[in-house]
């Protein structure tokens, strides 16, 4: 066991513009705890007591100075996006430019967030590549809590997304068989919780846990329950025809969701993601969303949004 970090030194947290990201660095700032993001960009905003670091994971001597002074980084960062072709060996890369910079300016800890899946489940390259940037992790000569999570439900995230205008563009559904895969959603207020939990209490550090929510929900389950929330009749029939890749077409076409990005998120539909431990759950005890309550705070949250774009 390394000696024991300070949860009130600055923390660095790496994909701070993401989905997860720039919730997590709201969550610390609000409990004051120190933040430092790292952005390939400065122009984005954060609250004004974060730090902001220029840097880019691709690019190793970018990485030293935003490292200096961390005992804490937040993993966050995967390839999904633009160019899919090597994406496996940009998040290896990417993960190995981290380490070696981390371990030049001493930090202590490391908090990944990656997904559920195993070896023995045929993996999708998605997946399997995530389950790969833990292990280059977990070789860092600091300590990895790693943190597998399923599909995340909240506003701006690409599977809650995907669903909700799958649901409010097509009443009537021919789909892939891969709605009927269950599996263990979570809301992304309960990952933000567990993020910013892991790193105020130290049994956590050099530790592997599945967080999942309260339910098991299909694909087609989760679109049902949305529908019902909606008040919008839906009809869903599974044909075993569609391919991932031409799924992924499709979804294109009814939803805002790129092919590049919703090409990964189905070829990983074919593996049943449900958390086998829940160790976490002794540890960081706190209080599970259910799917519906996820969805209506999602649809709120993205309500306001629209709202403040309007004003």
């Amino acid at each position: 066991m390394s000696e024991s970090v300070n949860a009130r030194a600055k923390v660095l947290v790496t994909g701070a513009t993401g989905f997860i990201g720039r919730r997590l660095v709201a969550a610390l700032a609000a409990e004051g705890i120190p933040v430092r993001c790292l952005v390939r960009s400065s122009s984005t905003a954060f609250p004004t007591q974060v730090e902001v670091a220029q840097g880019d994971l691709l690019e190793a001597n970018s990485l030293v100075a935003p490292l200096r002074g961390i005992e804490t980084a937040y993993y966050l960062v995967h390839a999904m996006g633009g160019d899919r072709a090597g994406f496996d060996e940009r998040d290896r890369q990417a993960a190995q430019n981290f380490i070696r910079a981390a371990e030049m300016q001493g930090v202590k800890r490391v908090i990944y967030l990656g997904g559920l899946g195993e070896e023995s489940d045929q993996l999708s390259e998605h997946l399997a590549s995530r389950l790969e940037v833990a292990r280059v992790l977990q070789k860092g000569n600091f300590q990895t809590t790693y943190l597998r999570a399923a599909v995340i439900i909240g506003a701006g995230g690409a599977s809650f997304e995907m669903i909700r205008f799958l649901v409010e563009r097509l009443p009537v559904m021919v789909t892939p068989r891969w709605v009927s895969t269950r599996c263990q959603f979570i809301a992304v207020q309960d990952v933000i919780a567990y993020l910013v939990g892991c790193l105020k209490d130290e049994r956590t550090a050099g530790q592997t846990y599945d967080i999942g929510g309260p339910e098991l929900l299909s694909y087609r389950e989760m679109m049902e329950r949305f529908a019902e929330i909606e008040k919008r009749f839906i009809k869903i029939f599974p044909v075993p025809f569609l391919t991932p890749k031409l799924s992924s077409y499709w979804v294109w076409l009814i939803t805002p969701v790129k092919p590049s990005i919703s090409m990964p998120l189905i070829e990983g539909l074919g593996n049943e993601v449900i958390c086998h431990d829940d160790t976490i759950r002794k540890i960081l005890p706190i209080p599970l969303t259910g799917y519906d309550e996820a969805v209506r705070t999602a649809l709120e949250e993205e309500a306001a949004s629209e709202n403040l774009k309007v004003n």
